[in-house]
C-alpha cells in the first residue's frame, strides 16, 4: 500500500530539513513525498535533493494558497491514502508504518491518530461537531490523519473560498456525509502551529465562523463566535 505524503512549501528552507529528516528516519519506505512548490526562491527546492533516498515527486507552479497547492499535489499523487504534513511539522519513526497497519485493518475513509501540538498530546475531542469543529472528528487535519485520495472525486477538493480554514470545510463535509472514520491509539508525530492559522486568530475565527454556518445552527455559531472573539479581547487587552 503507497501512502503519499503531501507538503506545500514556499521558502520553507530553513524548516523543510525537520520534516525531510523525519520521513528519511521512517521504518517503512514504501511511501512518496510530494512537494507542491509555489515558486521558492530561498533554495528550498536544492534542500530536498540532499535526501536522494526518499522518493520525492516536486510539483512546482504558481498557486493561490497551501489549499490550491495541497490540491495540485492531490491530484499528482499515486498513494491510495495522503497524509499533509507542513514543512516544520515532523513525524515519529513508525508513523507510516502504523499508518498503514490501522488502514489495512479498518478500511475507513479516514484513519486519525494521536498527536502532539505545542509539546501536548491529545487526540480527537469527539462531542458536538457544533462546538468542536473537526476536532469531533479528527484530532488534527496535518500529520496525523490519512484520508482516502478518492475521497476528492465525490466532495471535491480543499476549497479555495477558505484559504486559511479548507481544511475544516472538507472534513465537516465528508464527516457529514457518513465517511467511515476510525481512531487509532498511537501517536504520528508533531504539528508545530506556525502557519497562517496560528499567526492569524481573527481571521481563522471568521473564516471558521463562515464554515459552521454551513452545517449548523446560525443562531447557536453566532453566539460561540462573540464568546471566542470576547475571549479573546479579554486576554491581549
Amino acid at each position: 500500500m503507497l501512502i503519499s505524503v503531501i507538503t506545500a512549501t514556499f521558502n520553507s528552507k530553513e524548516f523543510i530539513h525537520i520534516l525531510a529528516n523525519s520521513l528519511q528516519s521512517q521504518s517503512d519506505h514504501d511511501f512518496e513525498w510530494v512537494v507542491a512548490d509555489g515558486g521558492s526562491s530561498d533554495g528550498t527546492i536544492e534542500v530536498l535533493k540532499d535526501y536522494p533516498l526518499l522518493n520525492i515527486q516536486i510539483v512546482q507552479r504558481s498557486d493561490f494558497g497551501i489549499y490550491d497547492a495541497i490540491n495540485g499535489a492531490i491530484r499528482k499523487c499515486k498513494g491510495m491514502y495522503y497524509v499533509v504534513a507542513g514543512s516544520d511539522d515532523y513525524f515519529y519513526p513508525d508513523a507510516i508504518a502504523n499508518f498503514k497497519r490501522e488502514i489495512s485493518s479498518s478500511h475507513a475513509d479516514m484513519v486519525t491518530s494521536r498527536l502532539k501540538f505545542c509539546g501536548v498530546e491529545r487526540g480527537v475531542l469527539g462531542g458536538n461537531p457544533a462546538v468542536n469543529r473537526q476536532f469531533a472528528f479528527v484530532s488534527g487535519h496535518a500529520v496525523s490523519t490519512a484520508f482516502r485520495t478518492a475521497l476528492h472525486e465525490k466532495f471535491g477538493y480543499y476549497s479555495n473560498k477558505f484559504p486559511i480554514a479548507a481544511d475544516q470545510d472538507f472534513i465537516l463535509k465528508v464527516a457529514h456525509s457518513g465517511a467511515s472514520i476510525h481512531r487509532a491509539d498511537f501517536v504520528s508525530g508533531s504539528f508545530e502551529p506556525g502557519g497562517v492559522s496560528g499567526r492569524d486568530f481573527l481571521g481563522t475565527l471568521t473564516e471558521s465562523f463562515r464554515i459552521q454556518v454551513k452545517y449548523h445552527n446560525k443562531f447557536q455559531q453566532m453566539v460561540l463566535f462573540f464568546y471566542k472573539v470576547l475571549r479573546y479581547y479579554r486576554t491581549w487587552r
